[in-house]
């Protein structure tokens, strides 16, 4: 199994500049700096062209943000180049993220051992909550599929065949990569998950998040958190619990 690594940075997020490189020699695997879609660049024309509403359940309560739209499209071009490597799965790690050798070499080996048949691991930086399959471990390493699939992009490995499989479901996409790839009752591909990976995020030691804006309103804020989230969390869980996406990994016929 040949995999190559792909650190996601954003040009001109300078201060991630010498993380992206320390990641870059650390990962121990072939491996480049992916430069990242800069989504607060785009005009607005390629943001509508982009994005999508609506396009499968739950509905996603929230418009996107411009490093959000960024983040996606950066994933997609990896998933896209992945197709014309001879690599056979990705490690997309984003420059946010730190390693700890003392797990993370287990985590790699045991996700490169599986990747081919789950198709799409993130590198977690927190346990999986709720049921779950247990598909293997390494030392304190553990390989799981949970009935929820968890958030973050910090670091995960994509076979070549799951790139293929997410990158024609998102064209165009109306929610953000995370909750893209959480959604396994649309994508038929649960995402497995490895806890402890050896991956933390130390977005706040650099310079905080790329990705989210600036304060908003406090009504604004409350109809997100009270109403708003709520009701999406809800019909993910009830989708996650119905999904026909295998329990154990893999691709579903969808």
């Amino acid at each position: 199994m040949q995999v190559h690594a792909f650190v996601l940075h954003l040009t001109r997020a300078e201060a991630r500049r010498d993380n992206a490189l320390t990641l870059l020699d650390e990962c121990g695997l072939d491996a480049e700096i992916w430069p990242a879609v800069d989504g607060g660049a785009m005009s607005s024309k390629d943001l509508t062209a982009t994005v999508g509403a609506d396009l499968f359940e739950p509905p996603y309560p929230f418009a996107l943000k411009t490093g959000e739209i960024g983040c996606f499209l950066s994933h997609r071009q990896i998933w896209a180049e992945l197709q014309m490597r001879e690599a056979d799965a990705a490690l997309i790690i984003e420059d946010d993220a730190a390693i700890d050798p003392d797990h993370f070499d287990d985590a790699v080996d045991l996700a490169t051992a599986n990747i081919g048949a789950l198709g799409y691991i993130q590198f977690q930086t927190q346990p999986a909550k709720g049921p779950q399959h247990l598909i293997d471990s390494s030392g304190a390493c553990r390989l799981v599929v949970p009935e929820l699939g968890g958030l973050r992009t910090t670091a995960q490995m994509v076979s070549k065949w799951a790139a293929a499989h997410l990158l024609s479901l998102s064209e165009p996409f109306d929610r953000p990569v995370d909750t893209f790839v959480q959604s396994h009752w649309h994508t038929g591909l649960r995402p497995a998950a490895i806890y402890p990976s050896g991956i933390s995020d130390v977005a706040d030691s650099l310079d905080g998040s790329t990705i989210q804006s600036g304060d908003k309103p406090v009504l604004e804020k409350l109809t997100r958190e009270l109403l708003q989230r709520p009701r999406y969390r809800s019909g993910v869980n009830r989708l996650s619990r119905a999904s026909a996406a295998p329990a154990q990994g893999g691709l579903a016929d969808v």
